[in-house]
């Protein structure tokens, strides 16, 4: 098993809780979160999910009012101290945490360069060396010619990567984004996603982002854990997930409609992964069993590189009568569904640790 980068045991943020009148609101509720070395992993839910108030623990940017936060091996909360404000042993461990924001939170004052030189101006940093890797960082993120501007005259895409680039100063193991592409158009977010997936494999970093967005996760995460009510109730790789009987990630990454169109008839969910999803499996079982099948809904798309498909399709006759028709499909390697049929529960594990 690997070591993950990231792991937070029996999380739980509670606002409110010192308070002697009014009520409390519990925001995490007990989380175990494993995130290993050099993945993208996605935490996605709801509004009110936890989601935000996860991410911040992380960093401690909140402190949690249970629970523990380690990152790189080291326990963040163990450096928390009583105070309200954050101790020299807990600023410099958050220093090797890149952090993006979703409204960028950029300077409006100061150009775009000294906006990446800031986190470095506060580490104490020379005027040489903060010039130095400002400019490389706006080189990576392809803003070299905006050292000079101001954000201002820069687009929203354009902010987010000067966000990006300052996240990266102080060369993090771990870069977290905060719903960093929700405030901007599709094509800007595609553009953001694809720097953020190629920060990840030049670089090696770490990176955990949350995101309300089944898009974001189809498009550049490896691992992905879905929270509701402060709580992470599945996760596991995009594959595991993708395979596993009564996900409901697996559902929403690949949504298919469609109703049988007789109490006759059976549907039945395909969910098709790598060389299978290249296959003429559907026609083959047509020709072998000599049946009529009809194709009530169909979706595919590339996940963390690789071709996904989810296919609801009708058999005539009952369930009972489709046995051996839908075991041959299982035999072909895919993930068989049938709505309605009882499915094996999916637990919230620590599968993208594994």
């Amino acid at each position: 098993m690997e070591t993950p980068v990231i792991t937070t045991t029996g999380l739980t943020k509670i606002y409110g809780a010192d308070r002697s009148h009014g009520r409390a609101v519990t925001a995490l509720d007990g989380v175990d979160l494993h995130v290993r070395e050099g993945e993208v992993y996605g935490v996605i839910g709801q509004s009110g999910a936890g989601k935000s108030s996860l991410i911040r623990c992380v960093n401690l940017l909140e402190r949690p009012t249970a629970g523990t936060v380690t990152v790189a091996g080291q326990d963040l909360t163990a450096l928390a101290g009583r105070g309200p404000r954050a101790g020299r042993e807990l600023r410099e461990a958050r220093s090797r945490i890149g952090m993006v924001f979703q409204h960028f939170n950029l300077l409006s004052s100061r150009t775009v360069q000294d906006n990446v030189e800031l986190p470095l101006e506060i580490l104490g940093r020379s005027g040489k060396e903060r010039s130095r890797k400002a400019l490389e960082l706006l080189d990576l993120v392809g803003l070299a010619d905006k050292a000079r501007a101001y954000p201002a005259q820069l687009s929203g895409g354009q902010k987010q990567r000067v966000g990006i680039a300052r996240a990266l100063a102080g060369d993090p193991e771990v870069l977290l984004s905060d719903e960093a592409t929700s405030a901007l158009d599709p094509e800007t977010t595609r553009s953001i996603l694809q720097l953020l997936r190629d920060l990840n494999r030049q670089l090696g970093l770490t990176v955990l982002l949350i995101t309300h967005e089944m898009d974001v996760v189809k498009s550049v995460c490896d691992s992905a854990a879905l929270m509701e009510r402060g709580r992470i109730v599945e996760s596991g790789t995009v594959g595991e997930l993708l395979a596993t009987p009564g996900s409901e990630l697996a559902a929403a990454l690949f949504p298919v409609g469609g109703d049988a169109s007789g109490d006759d008839r059976t549907v039945v969910d395909v969910t098709f992964q790598g060389d299978a999803a290249t296959r003429p499996v559907i026609s083959q079982l047509s020709r072998t069993y000599n049946i009529d099948i009809s194709i009530l809904g169909a979706a595919m798309d590339t996940v963390a590189g690789k071709q996904v498909g989810r296919m609801r399709i009708e058999l005539p006759g009952s369930y009972e009568d489709n046995v051996v028709p839908i075991g041959f499909l299982r035999e072909q390697g895919l993930r068989i569904e049938v709505p309605g049929r009882e499915q094996k529960p999916v637990p919230a594990k620590e599968g993208a640790a594994k």
